[in-house]
């Protein structure tokens, strides 16, 4: 049975430990509503250049002179794979979500016999990676010095990635991030940038007229331009989804970190009362019995 000293001193530095995941959940829901916020202000921009240029894209897509980032380089022998994962941990199993899917279409892209490259952004999916695909990482990037993630922040793995595709160093990217749903809920996933995912467009059968379009520039002068763009913002998309489930999930894991905490000091302080309840028994019968004697 531990001492009533060593029992205090456990209590103490469990109420120590509860005052900081206390104090952290209250951090991280403060900085959850703005990460929340702009997350939700950025996903119907984003979705909408994705449609229009994957709308636009439709026409252009059979031309050979077409942008490379539109139509990628014909193969799909080399993958690039963006692993966007958090700088810091404490936030349950987000990070870990995050590697675990990564590492799963690694094995599943070399089981078909490709070639994988892999840039992280985040330290905790670069020290997830490295322990067994140490040999894949070309890149990596992190945003620990910063409170809150910037579009110009992204400028530099867009530039990357633009610099590889005209290269011709990979032939297909995709971007892996966990999506935030809600505070308890953030889903990994796999978004294609290169080459541009276009729709499937079932045959329509109309009898009247039909509107057509004329560009100026044309349709590949306007792709060229705007195509760099998309996936910038697809990449700041993927960045900030990160960012507040981030967040949502280490509000909750520390929610459970107090909660747990509590519930130990309760069981702590019964075993430290019931401990000194029977020294106190043992201490009575030996001056009883010491009395008693004489």
């Amino acid at each position: 049975m531990a001492s009533l000293k060593a029992l205090r001193a456990r209590i103490n530095s469990v109420k120590s430990t509860r005052k900081i995941t206390s104090a952290m959940k209250m951090v991280a829901a403060s900085k959850l509503k703005r990460a929340q916020t702009q997350a939700e202000a950025a996903r119907p921009y984003a979705e909408r250049m994705q449609r229009m240029l994957a709308a636009l894209a439709v026409s252009a897509a059979g031309s050979p002179t077409a942008p490379r980032m539109l139509i990628g380089t014909g193969r799909d022998q080399v993958q690039l794979l963006i692993v966007v994962t958090a700088d810091r941990g404490l936030a349950g199993a987000f990070n870990t979500n995050v590697g675990r899917a990564a590492r799963t279409a690694i094995q599943r892209l070399e089981a078909e016999g490709k070639t994988v490259k892999v840039i992280t952004v985040g330290r905790k999916g670069r020290d997830y990676l490295r322990r067994e695909y140490a040999s894949r990482l070309i890149g990596e990037y992190s945003f620990a010095g910063k409170k809150r993630v910037e579009f110009s922040d992204v400028d530099e793995v867009a530039a990357r990635i633009t610099a590889m595709l005209a290269a011709g160093e990979f032939d297909v990217c995709t971007v892996v991030y966990n999506r935030f749903m809600s505070v308890i809920s953030q889903v990994p996933t796999e978004s294609r940038l290169v080459p541009l995912p276009l729709p499937e467009i079932a045959p329509v059968e109309t009898t009247g007229p039909q509107a057509q379009y004329e560009f100026e520039p044309d349709e590949e002068a306007i792709l060229a331009a705007l195509l760099p763009r998309n996936m910038a913002i697809q990449l700041f998309r993927a960045l900030i989804e990160s960012a507040a489930g981030e967040q949502g999930a280490r509000m909750s894991a520390m929610d459970n970190a107090t909660r747990n905490a509590g519930d130990m000091i309760n069981r702590l302080t019964l075993n430290y009362n019931r401990t000194r309840q029977a020294n106190i028994t043992r201490e009575l019968i030996e001056i009883i019995s010491g009395a008693e004697a004489i």
